[in-house]
């Protein structure tokens, strides 16, 4: 089994890519494989509204200037997806927004290809915003018919500055529920 994360984030290694980690512990002591993308450095343009995807239903983006297709194709070999976006603004990055418009596009042009996967959203913030931002994620993978673990609290940790998110006793504590959560979910989806 294989989970992949998408790491939102404007900052490779940041809070963001911290918290995905702490869920990774989690699965990796359960023996599933993690892979983690980040966007910091890779920009994915929002979406153009072609509707090509829906014409062509190759599974792909017409759009092939940036990232987003090999995203998509990790996340079709993956049996679970995490999605991880810092709070700007009370909401996801600009990066997560154009990947869940684009992918959700794509996904829903073709048959909702990411259904029956698990899949999970956790959210950095440096103190407010974050349940909108949450919510922006939980939103795309509820309308993508995932199957989603839940945790002791919702998956957000506070933090501004890298590392900071790791004296969140509760933040941290959250991540390793949903890590052990999500392990045991896909062990059972994938029985």
């Amino acid at each position: 089994m294989k989970v992949v994360a998408l790491n939102g984030s404007a900052r490779k290694d940041g809070n963001t890519a911290i918290i995905i980690n702490l869920v990774f512990d989690e699965l990796k002591k359960e023996g599933i494989e993690t892979e983690l993308i980040q966007l910091a450095g890779n920009p994915i343009a929002g979406c153009i509204a072609c509707y090509k995807c829906f014409k062509n239903k190759n599974r792909r983006c017409s759009v092939e200037k940036d990232m987003l297709n090999d995203i998509i194709e990790k996340m079709l070999e993956a049996d679970g997806i995490i999605l991880g976006s810092p709070t700007y603004f009370s909401d996801v990055s600009s990066g997560m927004r154009a990947f869940i418009e684009r992918c959700g596009f794509v996904a829903r042009a073709n048959d909702y290809m990411f259904k029956y996967k698990v899949g999970a959203g956790v959210v950095a913030v440096r103190r407010a915003g974050a349940i909108p931002a949450f919510n922006s994620i939980m939103l795309f993978l509820h309308y993508m018919q995932m199957m989603i673990p839940g945790s002791s609290y919702w998956n957000i940790a506070i933090g501004r500055d890298p590392g900071e998110v790791l004296k969140d006793e509760e933040g941290v504590q959250t991540m390793k529920t949903l890590g052990q959560n999500m392990a045991w979910l896909l062990k059972k989806v994938r029985a």
